[in-house]
């Protein structure tokens, strides 16, 4: 579910012009929980969600429901989620990753 409100709000902070820090400003809450958010580590509740909600021009519930793409939206997710952490992945994650994309994957 991070994922989702994570992608939503990338895209809102980009359609509206805001950075995090702006948002964490127009919100009243602290930089670094914006941050959480969009890196979607934590997923806002209650009071917050509904503070980011108003402050980006959209319902709480639109942050939080499936676009409805189906796969195209699990290919966006996984995309974001690849490039997010390829520093980070070893040679050996790599390997897997591009098994898996051309079939060769074999279940261990």
């Amino acid at each position: 579910m991070s994922e989702v409100i994570n992608l939503k709000l990338i895209a809102l902070l980009k359609e509206k012009n805001i950075t995090q820090k702006e948002l964490a400003e127009l919100t009243g809450m602290t930089e670094s929980a914006i941050s959480h958010y969009v890196k979607g580590d934590r997923v806002p509740r209650g009071v917050n969600l509904l503070k980011i909600a108003q402050v980006l021009g959209v319902s709480a519930d639109y942050l939080f429901e499936n676009d409805g793409t189906g796969q195209n939206n699990d290919f966006k997710i996984v995309k974001a989620l690849i490039a997010r952490n390829a520093n980070n992945l070893t040679t050996e994650e790599k390997m897997e990753i591009i098994a898996l994309l051309t079939g060769n994957n074999k279940e261990k």
